[in-house]
């Protein structure tokens, strides 16, 4: 989000994982929010890229995302206790049943510059 709360998008680009090195895009996902806060935006991110990976068949999914807390909150580090974050932990959790593994891994944003220029793309069109 721009702001925080802020105007938001989340962005989300799936690669294939080559014999544990990141492969060819094979889907990405964007959506426009509105007005809402970092933490939703990284959660409405993970929602979307498991739901795509989801239409595609996929079945074992490493998440990569520059929000420490959600990857923390999603590998039980940290307890979730806002009311709207839990609403989307449990999109979250629910979604990770239709997979064999799901995993989740911190990045920091520097290692996230595909996920980021969708976000601002969307954001800069939607904002014009």
């Amino acid at each position: 989000s721009r702001g925080n709360p802020g105007p938001a998008a989340s962005g989300a680009v799936l690669k294939e994982l080559v014999d544990g090195k990141e492969g060819e895009v094979i889907a990405t996902e964007s959506k426009y929010l509105g007005e809402t806060t970092n933490n939703q935006a990284e959660y409405v991110a993970i929602i979307i890229g498991l739901g795509r990976a989801k239409k595609l068949g996929v079945k074992h999914v490493e998440v990569y995302m520059d929000s420490e807390l959600a990857t923390k909150q999603l590998n039980g580090v940290y307890k979730v206790k806002n009311p709207g974050i839990a609403e989307r932990f449990l999109e979250v959790k629910n979604l990770m049943h239709s997979f064999k593994t799901v995993t989740f891994k911190h990045v920091y944003r520097e290692q996230n510059t595909e996920a980021d220029a969708i976000v601002n793309h969307v954001l800069d069109n939607e904002l014009k």
